[in-house]
Formats: structure tokens, C-alpha cells, sequence
């Protein structure tokens, strides 16, 4: 198999593989093709990749001749229908909002594998791409809204006075929520956490902070790891409960989602107008509506005195890192579509093989996506 790596388009630091596992790739038998530059921003240069037999190939080439191509998002080409019929991408192409374009990969007869549609299940852990980016994504929230907010993280107590922690309200337990949980504590602030799933108490009280608990959530145990819509009622307990938290925060970090649907809005404007000055909100639920009203998508603004940041992709500032975890993930998920013979095997008995692939010969075969092109 020739496996190509393109470089990322739009400012995207990550690369899809790094040297080290394009060498395990060759090992087992395949090619692989970088164009030229793609592991830059990752700080893996191109003479990183050589040194590994990994051959540095123009752009155009690697979509014409490649069997495999591996980008992040979707490379543009795919939508101008300049790759060749039969190719295989992989990547995190968010099919749930992008379902028009799945439509168009299918006409093109392209075979798509979306990795943020892989089932989040034990065996499944090894390729969840989601919960490696979500838990850089929530280390560098906590790290940049300490970057912005205009006072100290931890308690200090000292002859020119005392100074009381910071209080961190964290909207959302899943990975990315549990991780900006451990990472505030780390620096010494004073942590509450909002969640409709209740399992998840247990957890955030592990790590040293304060589960606010709302009664009546819906079951969230088939979901996969997200959450689910509640009812009415709960929403309103749970909209009381969170103003209360807001009204005693300095720093909010937001991560709800719901899968393939507008983030949930938690936080409205009049919660925010009773925050204190200089406060600090990171939102990572942004690129589908945010957590918290006012935020835009990669933008920083000012709102009643609170600094509003929108980011989804936060884990792209942390490149080589976030590239080898993703690189990981990729490298395990091909093991499982390419056989020792270094042939394509695609076993569609699999759930995880059949929970990712969206497009192939020429049709949509996921049925949540071909029921919204309907």
C-alpha cells in the first residue's frame, strides 16, 4: 500500500503521522509518501521523515497515485474532485455537520473513514481520536485562561496580604472536563463541575473538586461518552444551579457536546453580566455554537468585562504532542484495515471498521449520515 501524508491546510499545527510511526508503516511492508513540509509545524522536519525511508513527494502526486490518504480535515482537492476514484481517506472530517460533502466523496467513489465516528468502546480506546485531542485540549484551556486572568491560580498568604484561590467552574466531565479538572488543581484553584451524567461524580471528586449535582438527568449509559438532551425540567434545575456557579467563578471552562448537534447553551448572558471583572472564559465547544453566550468561534472578545475565548481545536497548540497521540491512533486503526500483505481488508462485521467508514463504492454506507442526506 502507498499511504500518503498531505500537509494540513487553514493553519492546522498536526501532522497525521510522525517519523517514528511512518518507520513501523515501512517495517510492515508499505510505502509511504510526505509532502514536502507537512510535519513542519509539528517540528518534524522533512529530513526526520527521509532518515525513516519515507519519501518526500509532491502534493499532486500523493493524490493521484496514493491508495491512502492521511489528513486531519478534509484535504480541499477531495471537494474539487481532483483525487482519484477508489482512494482511501482518513481523518477527523466531522460527517454528522459535513454530510453534504460525504455525498460528494461518495459520487467521486472515494472510500472515507471519519476517526471522530469511531465507537467509543474499550477495544476502541487505542484509535478514540476524540478523547486524545480532547485531553490536550483540556490540559491547554486551564493553562491559557491562567495566561489570561488577571490574578493568581493558587491561595497565597503573605506579609503584603492574602490572596484567595481562584474558583474554576468546568462545564462538562468527559475527558476534555477532567483533564482541565486535574490541571486547575495542579495550580490551586478551588474547582466546581456541572454534568448531566451523575456516574461521572465519583470521578470529578477523585480529583479534588466539587460535583454539582442535579437530580432527574436522562440516561446518558448508551451514548457513547456524550451527553444527552434532557427534559425541560431538568434544564431548568440545571440552569439554577449553574448561575449559581457562575456568580462565584473567576474562570469557566466549557466542553459540553452533544454528538452531531449545537453545543448546548449553559451559560447566558445574564449569568455572565454577574461575573466579576477580568474573569476568564475558554470555550471549547465553540465550532458548533459554544457552551457560554458570546463566544465566537476563533475569536477572543470582551463581554461585561469577562474575556471570551471560542477554540475547538485547542490541542493544534500543542502540535507534537497532540500529533503523536493522534499519529497513534491513526497507526492503530490502519493495522486493523490493512492485513500483513500490506492489502486493504476491510471487514464490515467489525463495529469499529463499520462505525467509521462513511463512504465506500461508491454509496454512503453509514446509515446516521445517509439519513441525513434524505
Amino acid at each position: 500500500m502507498i499511504i500518503g501524508i498531505l500537509k494540513e491546510q487553514n493553519g492546522e499545527q498536526r501532522v497525521s503521522i510522525l517519523p517514528e510511526q511512518a518507520e513501523v508503516l515501512i517495517k510492515n511492508g508499505n510505502t509511504v509518501w510526505l509532502e514536502s513540509g507537512a510535519g513542519e509545524a509539528a517540528f518534524a522536519a522533512d529530513a526526520a521523515y527521509t532518515a525513516k525511508n519515507v519519501s518526500i513527494e509532491s502534493r499532486e502526486k500523493i493524490r493521484k497515485e496514493a491508495d491512502v490518504l492521511l489528513s486531519y480535515w478534509a484535504p480541499p482537492e477531495a471537494a474539487e474532485g481532483t483525487i482519484r476514484p477508489g482512494a482511501i481517506l482518513i481523518g477527523v472530517y466531522q460527517p454528522l455537520f459535513q454530510f453534504n460533502l460525504m455525498r460528494s466523496w461518495s459520487e467521486q467513489k472515494l472510500t472515507c473513514f471519519s476517526l471522530d465516528m469511531i465507537p467509543r468502546t474499550t477495544r476502541a480506546q487505542s484509535m478514540d481520536v476524540l478523547s486524545s485531542q480532547a485531553n490536550i485540549a483540556g490540559y491547554k484551556a486551564v493553562l491559557l485562561a491562567a495566561n489570561l486572568f488577571p490574578r493568581y491560580f493558587p491561595m497565597f498568604m503573605t506579609a503584603a496580604g492574602s490572596i484567595a484561590p481562584a474558583k474554576v467552574l468546568i462545564l462538562g466531565a468527559g475527558v476534555a472536563g477532567l483533564q482541565a479538572v486535574a490541571t486547575a488543581r495542579r495550580l490551586g484553584a478551588v474547582v466546581e463541575v456541572s454534568d448531566t451524567r451523575p456516574a461521572v461524580k465519583e470521578e470529578v471528586m477523585s480529583l479534588g473538586a466539587k460535583f454539582i449535582e442535579v437530580d432527574g438527568a436522562a440516561d446518558a449509559s448508551k451514548a457513547g461518552g456524550y451527553a444527552v438532551e434532557q427534559s425541560e425540567e431538568y434544564r431548568q434545575k440545571q440552569k439554577q444551579r449553574i448561575a449559581e456557579a457562575v456568580a462565584k467563578a473567576d474562570i469557566i471552562i466549557a466542553t459540553a457536546q452533544l454528538q452531531g448537534k449545537p453545543a448546548p447553551l449553559l451559560v447566558t448572558e445574564e449569568m455572565l453580566k454577574q461575573m466579576k471583572p477580568g474573569s476568564v472564559v475558554i470555550d471549547l465547544a465553540a465550532s458548533t455554537g459554544g457552551n457560554v453566550f458570546g463566544v465566537k468561534n476563533n475569536e477572543t472578545t470582551q463581554l461585561h468585562g469577562v474575556t471570551l475565548v471560542g477554540n475547538s481545536q485547542l490541542a493544534s497548540d500543542m502540535p507534537w504532542d497532540a500529533s503523536k497521540m493522534y499519529g497513534k491512533n491513526v497507526l492503530n486503526f490502519l493495522q486493523l484495515i490493512i492485513n500483513k500483505e500490506c492489502r486493504l481488508n476491510l471487514n464490515f462485521e467489525d463495529d469499529i471498521v463499520k462505525g467509521c467508514c462513511i463512504t465506500h463504492d461508491g454509496a454512503v454506507v453509514n446509515t446516521r449520515i445517509s439519513e441525513l442526506i434524505k
